[in-house]
């Protein structure tokens, strides 16, 4: 069990413990402000909210949060990622010891990141037991605390890795997590490496391989990557002929590799090709002096 693992890592060093950088002349666009272990969370009522980005999660016992006049719950396997300049107030439920870490991170490109991983106001997450959320940040702390990372470069790296998992893992309200999508889709996925260089596969047929009507597997297909189940076969078609033209020793012809990559003549390929990668398959092998 993942939470009461890192908490008994904790324990060792039971302290509170508390790290800032400070990044002198690198400006990074995303960078890490603190990181922490609180073993006893005390109550904060911030009215103008956090200046930067602020993550926090429980690890024992819960906390209670309250924005916007309403109450959120944040009992172990549950964090909360706060927007800067949001009003609120978080305290341990009902008196009760409520053990937290923390990471609160700030940078031009935060916000356009976050956005494109799918987040973008102040939000609540959990996740499963087995997801390697917590274990990730207590790893930052240890990385913190052996390396003496006072540039907060590497911090910032792993800061990255972090919030990357939270996208994986975190699961909003009953929606299931990018990981569980992918965990649905996963014996699809392995089929299409097998089978994509067949021409007449559709999206009849890919529905088919999980006994799923066509409709819910785009639902699928755009929860876990964001586009429809054939634009993820056409990208995948496109990256094998890509991998083919990439070969040193390659001989094969532009119609060879069409056919191979699943197309019925080189004019179809040639023209997904173009739209994909803004250029000719004959430019991309030009490109990385694969010309033969």
């Amino acid at each position: 069990m993942e939470q009461l693992d890192e908490y008994r890592i904790l324990q060792a060093n039971a302290h509170r413990n508390r790290y800032m950088f400070t990044l002198g002349e690198f400006d990074l666009p995303l960078y890490m402000d603190s990181i922490g272990y609180n073993p006893d969370q005390e109550s904060v009522d911030r009215t103008k909210g956090y200046p930067n980005f602020h993550w926090l999660q429980t690890l024992e016992g819960e906390g209670e949060f309250v924005l916007n006049g309403r109450r959120y719950a944040l009992p172990p396997g549950n964090g909360s990622l706060l927007f800067p300049g949001v009003p609120h107030a978080y305290a341990a439920k009902g008196g009760k010891k409520w053990s937290t870490l923390y990471v609160t991170f700030g940078g031009e490109l935060a916000g356009s990141m976050l956005a494109a991983l799918g987040i973008r106001h102040t939000e609540w997450l959990h996740w499963n037991q087995d997801a390697p959320i917590t274990s990730q940040l207590v790893q930052m702390i240890e990385l913190v605390q052996k390396d003496e990372d006072r540039t907060g470069l590497n911090a910032s790296a792993a800061l990255y890795r972090f919030l990357t998992m939270v996208k994986i893992y975190g699961q909003k309200g009953g929606r299931s997590s990018v990981h569980q999508h992918l965990e649905k889709l996963d014996p699809l996925l392995h089929w299409l490496d097998e089978q994509y260089g067949d021409p007449e596969i559709g999206l009849a047929d890919m529905a088919m391989q999980l006994d799923i009507s066509p409709r819910y597997l785009n639902s699928l297909f755009r929860q876990a990557f964001g586009i429809t189940a054939y634009a993820y076969l056409i990208r995948l078609r496109i990256m094998k002929s890509k991998e083919m033209m990439s070969f040193g020793d390659n001989k094969l012809s532009i119609k060879e590799i069409a056919q191979l990559s699943g197309y019925r003549d080189s004019s179809h390929f040639i023209a997904a090709f173009g739209k994909a990668e803004g250029m000719t398959p004959e430019q991309f092998r030009k490109l990385h002096g694969l010309m033969i």
